[in-house]
């Protein structure tokens, strides 16, 4: 009853806290961190993409992208299991959201989340966190290296898409076509576009990769269950 005192019969009563209002210096004004009219625009122009048939067709590149991962696997070898699932999630994420093969930048595009991370960690969520990233600090420059890495990507699959003009029925072509015919009739520019892709990118892959990798230790740790 509660959740739905605070989800639905009184949402606009209730923010998101700060954590995520930091989180916009590397997701800018995505479904994660907006608020208000603006969400409610930005998640009526995604929520065609997440229809249960298209869901489920999903489906099918999930179960062939861990197949072909798995066949890469020799019996006795040693793996780092949390850098395959990273490279996995990523791959999916790249195919079944935006029709790109990312898979060959996973090492790139993983060490860029890693050290945006880290740069949270180190202050930004201090109390004077936005003094901490105006200054010329290592973390703040490698922070935004870091992001302008993961820009380049999202950018580049922006700007192949729009040349092209084709609709793949994926999430990007959704995004670059959706208009808004409840609200202001229109689409979304190239920022709004980033923004979405970059936070649904990123929700796709590296939560995903950590709770698959937990997944593996338990398995270890119950050896009936993994027979």
């Amino acid at each position: 009853d509660l959740v739905r005192d605070l989800l639905v019969t009184h949402h606009r009563n209730f923010h998101k806290g700060r954590g995520l209002e930091r989180a916009k210096m590397l997701l800018g004004t995505g479904l994660l961190t907006s608020e208000g009219e603006f969400h409610l625009r930005q998640r009526r122009l995604a929520q065609p993409a997440f229809h249960r048939q298209r869901v489920a067709a999903y489906g099918a590149t999930m179960a062939a992208y861990a197949a072909a991962r798995r066949d890469r696997w020799r019996s006795g070898a040693t793996v780092d299991v949390h850098q395959e699932m990273m490279a996995l999630t990523l791959a999916i994420a790249g195919k079944t959201l935006f029709d790109a093969d990312v898979e060959h930048e996973a090492a790139e595009i993983g060490a860029a989340l890693a050290t945006t991370f880290q740069s949270f960690h180190f202050g930004f969520f201090l109390p004077f966190g936005e003094l901490l990233e105006r200054l010329p600090l290592p973390a703040t420059l490698r922070f935004k290296k870091a992001r302008a890495r993961l820009d380049a990507t999202i950018y580049r699959m922006i700007d192949e898409r729009r040349r092209s003009g084709a609709d793949r029925g994926d999430l990007l072509s959704m995004l670059l076509l959706a208009q808004d015919t409840e609200g202001d009739g229109g689409g979304m520019t190239d920022l709004q576009l980033r923004d979405e892709a970059m936070t649904i990118f990123l929700a796709g892959h590296e939560t995903t990769a950590n709770m698959l990798t937990w997944a593996w230790y338990l398995l270890s740790q119950h050896p009936d269950v993994e027979a």
